[in-house]
């Protein structure tokens, strides 16, 4: 097998892909919470995936992403036998692992993906794990039993009510803590606007909080600068200081505006990507009839 090659591939939702690649060093080294960089060919952009698993007998991780840019519109074309140019890792500070004792563990969107490793690191530890996953639609979720089997409970909640709880994961939450049921840490990763009410709502009752940011990353390795955030009042990077931050000192709405700040751009790149989709299946006449 070539460095990098990936040997399998499987959708787990309509726009998210799973694919299990190459990379002995890496799934030697890596450990829950760090992630890599990798690039497509050498003319393109870095971008950073969170080491969803590994198995370092085989050699290979696993990588999951959710088709919504140029570069992983194009990753999810890629099939079995075809390769990365580059994966750079494993990145990032290692979560903090140890026995807090009854942990949340809140996740919305392909931030499950992301917080698979850390509730099967956490439940290794000995934490009994109460999970909430959302999403969308039901359609959307995913890691649903795997995630299950690591938890003492498992809530679901979607959008649109068609699967668990009509609504939120911050409803769930909420719920289980009004309810009298205790915890004493979380963890929260997903969609900006969750992980902030999520942060929102733990700082009422005083629990600790984890969360996983991913700014606007270019290098991984804290040259470029690119992806700093304000935590606690002070200036970190991502990359090397996190991705992991205590929640209630992050400050949400800088973040925010930070990861929209190429929005134009990218959506330049991916109408270009339509249109040269579009030419190469009418032959180069753009559709005229």
């Amino acid at each position: 097998m070539r460095r990098f090659e990936i040997v399998a591939k499987r959708a787990l939702a309509p726009t998210v892909t799973l694919i299990e690649i190459v990379a002995p060093r890496v799934a030697r080294k890596a450990k829950a919470g760090q992630f890599v960089v990798v690039r497509l060919d050498e003319q393109g952009e870095r971008v950073p995936l969170t080491v969803a698993d590994k198995d370092p007998a085989a050699g290979t991780i696993t990588l999951v992403f959710q088709s919504a840019g140029f570069t992983t519109q194009a990753m999810a074309r890629l099939e079995v036998g075809d390769a990365l140019a580059d994966v750079l890792g494993p990145l990032g500070v290692a979560t903090h692992i140890r026995n807090y004792g009854r942990v949340a563990c809140v996740a919305g969107g392909v931030g499950i993906a992301f917080i698979y490793p850390e509730i099967k690191a956490f439940a290794e530890a000995g934490n009994e794990i109460v999970s909430i996953l959302g999403a969308r639609t039901k359609d959307l979720l995913f890691f649903v039993e795997e995630i299950r089997g690591m938890s003492s409970a498992l809530h679901l909640a979607t959008d649109d009510g068609s699967l668990g709880h009509h609504g939120l994961v911050t409803d769930v939450l909420g719920r289980l803590i009004e309810g009298g049921e205790h915890f004493d840490y979380c963890l929260a990763i997903g969609p900006l606007p969750m992980m902030r009410a999520t942060t929102a709502l733990t700082r009422q009752h005083r629990l600790p909080t984890l969360v996983s940011l991913d700014p606007i990353m270019v290098d991984g390795t804290g040259m470029c600068g690119a992806c700093r955030v304000t935590v606690g009042g002070e200036v970190k990077f991502a990359c090397v200081d996190g991705p992991d931050f205590d929640g209630h000192l992050v400050d949400f709405e800088e973040l925010a505006k930070r990861k929209r700040a190429f929005a134009h751009e990218e959506k330049e790149c991916l109408m270009q990507l339509a249109a040269d989709r579009l030419s190469r299946e009418t032959g180069g006449d753009g559709g005229a009839r």
